[in-house]
């Protein structure tokens, strides 16, 4: 068996001792065990750690560097088994979340009450952007992400998906008309967005395949809820989440159109996150308490796949 922390805790029980026998009597154990602990690791790592004598024990410049990442990692050890030990109500610490503005809001926030209400010592550091994050430069814990995913060692939680959806406000169409077919875009204000991957294109089904098509308006915004408050005001034509735009279609406040041509378009949402079977027990908490609660809410917004006909003209 593996007792490379064993070794280590023997080690450097050992330097803060300032010799065998007092960290033997510290441990426990006789001194001919913790010497022979002490030459399994330099054995095992090909160099000496300690120079011995009868009159006093140092340390080489390998069993310096060795003491020092010991201490650290034996530190850590201790943190994770108290703050495990402190139980789920007592957890602290820090958890840095990212996600696009839309979901973030509409997901994430109204359910951080209710996570506080669990797990009161846990600190919420919530940036919204979309952006994409990078979870290592940005020091993130976990970023929820709308779309495909790049290859990459972080671990994914699918969530659910969402459909792309293009909608107008019925003031818009009683202005403009509704398109009917995808060629009726060319003369419509399609809102964009900014940010370094989108594309001036909507890509959307015509002649039973998907096709990019170019489209332009008198708006680039870099988050979707500029471009959904500019789709309420009458402005234009806007292409969103299903889930960001579900309320205001159930009211009136906004229709869908062309649902044919985008029907079937649908992206995955993940929560990304850095850890695997080590990650940090209050970034697991959260992980835990949001998934099936994202999950629950990207049902309830979820538009039909099969959208009912348009009823403004």
């Amino acid at each position: 068996m593996d007792n490379r922390a064993g070794e280590m805790m023997a080690f450097a029980r050992v330097v803060a001792a300032g010799s065998f026998s007092e960290a033997a009597r510290q441990m426990r154990m006789t001194p001919s065990t913790i010497s022979k602990l002490v030459a399994r690791i330099e054995a095992r790592l090909g160099v000496r750690l300690v120079e011995r004598s009868t009159r006093r024990l140092s340390l080489t410049d390998e069993g310096r560097l060795y003491y020092e990442l010991s201490a650290a990692l034996l530190a850590e050890l201790d943190a994770i088994e108290g703050e495990l030990a402190q139980g789920a109500r007592h957890a602290g610490g820090t958890v840095r979340i990212n996600a696009s503005v839309a979901f973030g809001t509409l997901g994430i926030e109204p359910l951080l009450p209710a996570f506080w209400q669990a797990y009161p010592n846990i600190v919420i550091d919530l940036s919204l952007s979309d952006d994409i994050a990078d979870l290592y430069l940005d020091r993130t814990d976990i970023a929820f992400r709308v779309g495909p995913l790049a290859d990459s060692g972080l671990v994914a939680r699918r969530l659910g998906s969402a459909r792309r959806v293009i909608v107008a406000s019925p003031l818009y169409l009683a202005r403009h008309g509704t398109p009917r077919t995808v060629a009726d875009l060319d003369g419509h204000n399609c809102l964009g967005f900014n940010f370094r991957r989108a594309a001036p294109v909507w890509p959307l089904r015509q002649d039973g395949r998907i096709v990019d098509r170019s489209v332009g308006g008198t708006l680039l915004a870099n988050n979707g809820p500029s471009v959904h408050r500019m789709a309420l005001a009458g402005v234009g034509l806007a292409r969103l989440a299903d889930f960001d735009v579900c309320a205001d279609i159930r009211a009136g406040r906004l229709v869908e159109i062309l649902a044919d041509a985008g029907q079937g378009e649908t992206e995955d949402i993940h929560a990304l996150s850095l850890g695997g079977p080590h990650m940090p027990y209050r970034i697991r908490l959260f992980l835990d308490f949001m998934a099936p609660r994202l999950q629950a809410f990207l049902r309830d917004n979820a538009l039909d796949r099969q959208p009912a006909p348009l009823t403004v003209s």
